[in-house]
């Protein structure tokens, strides 16, 4: 069984957020798989995918968008690793970052917060940081706004369409990491750095 987790805020406030990529990324595999979320033994959505791996033998994947906010996810991922005793090695944190260029995709098999609220609460209640992540860069918009107004702002223009595609391939990552190995991932989706982009697990500072 696998853990497929996208971080975001609950509610029509944050709906189109910078913040909300985990959640959207999940919604479009859910759409893919033509399953819906409903209630969890936890305070988040879930959506069951039944049969996820070659010739059907995956064990299944479960989609979960937290309902705890950002701050406190590792709340109800902890609850849910322990009730399905789901290994680690088999969860997967679909997450933004503003540390990587918009559009751009980053697969880590393990590894820091990298100032991320969302991930410091799940490393925090799962007890270490040895579980897979995708990031998703949003990148950091205006230097002179303050990064919360960034993340929480609604995607538009340029950056929509740019944020659109993104979540498409990484819908397309989370469905690979459903029947194959993380590093499987990282050879697909971790394109070299450009001249002067971080190659760095999420150092810059996020919320």
């Amino acid at each position: 069984m696998k853990l497929i987790v996208g971080l975001g805020n609950p509610g029509a406030r944050y709906r189109g957020t910078v913040h909300n990529i985990g959640f959207d990324v999940v919604d479009e595999v859910a759409r893919r798989r033509d399953v819906k979320f409903e209630a969890a033994p936890a305070e988040a959505l879930m959506a069951r995918v039944r049969d996820s791996g070659r010739d059907g033998e995956g064990g299944g994947a479960l989609l979960v968008k937290p309902l705890t906010y950002m701050n406190v996810s590792g709340d109800a991922v902890g609850a849910l690793q322990r009730y399905y005793r789901i290994e680690l090695e088999n969860i997967l944190v679909v997450v933004d970052d503003v540390a990587l260029p918009a559009g751009r995709l980053r697969v880590r098999a393990k590894g820091s917060a990298g100032g991320h609220n969302g991930l410091k609460s799940i490393i925090a209640c799962l007890g270490t940081d040895e579980f897979a992540r995708l990031r998703v860069g949003a990148g950091r918009g205006d230097p002179r706004r303050d990064l919360s107004d960034h993340v929480l702002s609604r995607v538009t223009g340029e950056a929509r369409e740019t944020l659109s595609e993104a979540t498409t391939v990484a819908a397309d990552a989370v469905e690979l990491f459903m029947r194959a190995p993380i590093l499987e991932l990282m050879n697909r989706y971790n394109a070299a750095p450009k001249d002067g982009e971080p190659d760095r697990d999420g150092k810059a500072g996020q919320t």
